[in-house]
């Protein structure tokens, strides 16, 4: 059987090893439907064909706006076949951010997921700097040429231009770019990532020796398949043959998990905070023997640590508590759910600690689009985890931390390049090929990697005190009340909050404090609840040294989100334009 040294080679050992199980499943409307992997393979090749007969070359740009998706799959193993370098944008963009990318990428080709995506981009494809020349779409959006048409006329020629796409696979190198991925980036503008098919191929190969489930298994994919992460782990669950399940959406995921009982899914911590919370907030409504119950397996998850799984009277403990009460936390999940894969941002340990009691494997993972992306995660295996950690750095990925503190990496997992950027590409690349994260970390043990900060957030006091606000920033997110918060203080005597609370819990706390409000904006404002957050925010000050208490708070309403532009598409924290949008309040914090 042929190596797997570039993405399509996936799909002759799908081909070999599984060939006619259900490979790719999406719904439409309300019914489920699923590609085996022969039909798979075989849209794949179809479509191959037409894209070469219509003209679309090796190294040829072709974006696509589209939601997760079997037929994305489709798309991008095809584009990867003819060598053509697939694009995949956000789909939550704004016209003025479409045209700079369309542009920028130099593509020919645009293929749209829906009506909707073709509306908010539409405007943008006049005002590019370069001619688009196909325009395509998988749903009929009307005057718009549909994917199908490509398919079944791929059909017909196929048997003609097969030579001809084998020939095209052969020249292909590992090291040839495949992809460009436009980093969502917390400042600046996008950069384009180039990546070859050896970072991704590597790097998911790898990742997929870290947890033990195969074909008989099916995973949920929910987070964009245009962003790294995701992505490569779309081709992770590839290589070992497991179901492909697209939600429909961030908000149906809850639900799908009850239709489809995957056994895995990646996530962003956010989706884990809004589960816990929403388990959590049951709690209110349990009185008597039940809501001790209740409230003794939760400090039971909270003490767990993979070690005291050796202690007898602890594992009886969590016996008791998974039985009684973290059964009904699984069943929420679709009472299948084995593994967790947890990235783009930080995990708070509490919640690794809590989903581990539940009985889920919950396994953090840290990298970066640069870096295929993973340079380091917890594995299955409990020697290979730690809670707090992203776990062991991959094999076959080098990484060492400089004397800054610095995370650098080496490896077949690294990227080409920057995009029509050389002079950064050599700003972040060093003359020994080490790529420099800009992160902080340290390996615990020598073996666990634990990222501390980003090395451009960390700010020093006028004291001469550093702080690292991410360590700051995540205790507080423990707080029920907290939904994200940035901390400030640069050059000033102390440090200060600007918090963006969960207005859910806040509200159901004023309405059991009997607390009055008809506007979020009076919530926040009410100074019980004003008092109610700056306990809180001192409860986790008693965590923290001296010169990182958080000595003045201000809480908006607002709540921050990627559409808001507060946060990035993996939700990480935009500093400047937080700071810019509330530098009036912080000033006043500040005196």
């Amino acid at each position: 059987m042929q190596k797997v040294t570039r993405t399509f080679d996936i799909l002759d050992r799908l081909k070999n090893e599984f060939p006619e199980k259900a490979m790719l499943t999406g719904k439409n409307g309300k019914n489920w439907y699923s590609y085996t992997t022969t039909e798979y393979i075989n849209k794949v090749n179809y479509l191959s064909a037409s894209l070469l007969k219509i003209g679309i070359n090796k190294q040829d740009k072709v974006v696509t706006i589209c939601n997760n998706r079997p037929e994305w799959n489709i798309l991008d193993m095809a584009l990867a076949q003819v060598g053509a370098v697939h694009v995949p944008l956000y789909p939550n963009l704004s016209s003025e951010e479409y045209q700079f990318l369309l542009s920028h990428s130099d593509c020919r080709m645009v293929i749209f997921g829906n009506q909707p995506l073709y509306n908010r981009a539409k405007e943008a494809i006049p005002n590019t700097t370069q001619e688009i020349e196909f325009i395509y779409s998988i749903d009929p959006i009307e005057g718009i040429d549909n994917l199908q048409i490509l398919i079944d006329r791929g059909q017909e020629i196929y048997p003609s231009l097969k030579n001809r796409i084998e020939e095209i696979k052969e020249s292909i190198s590992e090291d040839d770019m495949f992809t460009i991925i436009y980093t969502s980036g917390t400042t600046g503008t996008s950069k384009g990532v180039m990546v070859p098919h050896r970072a991704m191929v590597t790097n998911a190969i790898e990742s997929s020796t870290c947890q033990p489930l195969n074909h008989n298994h099916k995973t949920i994919s929910f987070l964009p398949l245009n962003h790294v992460y995701e992505r490569m782990l779309n081709y992770h669950m590839q290589y070992k043959g497991l179901e492909i399940c697209y939600a429909r959406n961030i908000g149906t995921v809850t639900t799908d998990l009850q239709e489809l009982h995957a056994d895995i899914f990646s996530t962003v911590p956010r989706f884990l905070e809004k589960v816990y919370d929403a388990v959590m907030s049951k709690r209110k409504n349990l009185t008597g023997a039940k809501a001790k119950i209740f409230d003794w397996a939760i400090k039971v998850g909270e003490e767990f640590e993979y070690d005291k799984l050796n202690n007898p009277i602890y594992k009886l403990k969590l016996n008791i508590a998974r039985k009684l009460v973290f059964s009904k936390w699984a069943a929420a999940l679709g009472g299948n759910i084995k593994v967790v894969i947890s990235g783009g941002a930080a995990l708070q340990p509490r919640l690794a600690r809590i989903f581990s009691a539940v009985g889920i494997s919950v396994q953090e993972g840290y990298g970066l689009s640069e870096t295929g992306p993973v340079i380091a995660v917890n594995k299955f295996e409990i020697e290979n985890r730690m809670i707090g950690t992203v776990g062991p750095v991959l094999d076959g990925v080098s990484c060492k931390i400089a004397e800054d503190g610095e995370i650098l990496c080496k490896g077949p997992n690294l990227m080409l390049g920057y995009y029509k950027d050389p002079q950064y590409t050599d700003e972040v690349v060093d003359k020994d090929g080490w790529f420099h994260t800009g992160d902080i970390g340290v390996l615990v043990d020598n073996k666990f990697l634990k990222i501390t900060d980003r090395k451009k957030s960390i700010f020093k006091l006028s004291s001469g005190k550093y702080i690292a606000p991410q360590v700051i920033e995540n205790r507080l997110k423990e707080s029920p009340y907290i939904e994200q918060l940035m901390i400030v203080g640069e050059q000033e005597k102390f440090v200060a909050a600007v918090v963006s609370p969960n207005l859910d819990q806040l509200a159901d706390w004023a309405k059991n404090n009997h607390i009055q409000f008809e506007e979020k904006e009076a919530l926040v404002l009410h100074p019980d609840v004003i008092k109610m957050i700056n306990k809180e925010i001192s409860s986790f000050n008693k965590r923290m040294s001296p010169h990182e208490h958080i000595k003045k708070s201000f809480i908006t309403a607002d709540q921050w989100s990627s559409e808001t532009n507060e946060l990035s598409a993996t939700l990480k924290l935009k500093r400047d334009i937080i700071a810019e949008k509330y530098k009036i309040v912080i000033a006043k914090m500040f005196g």
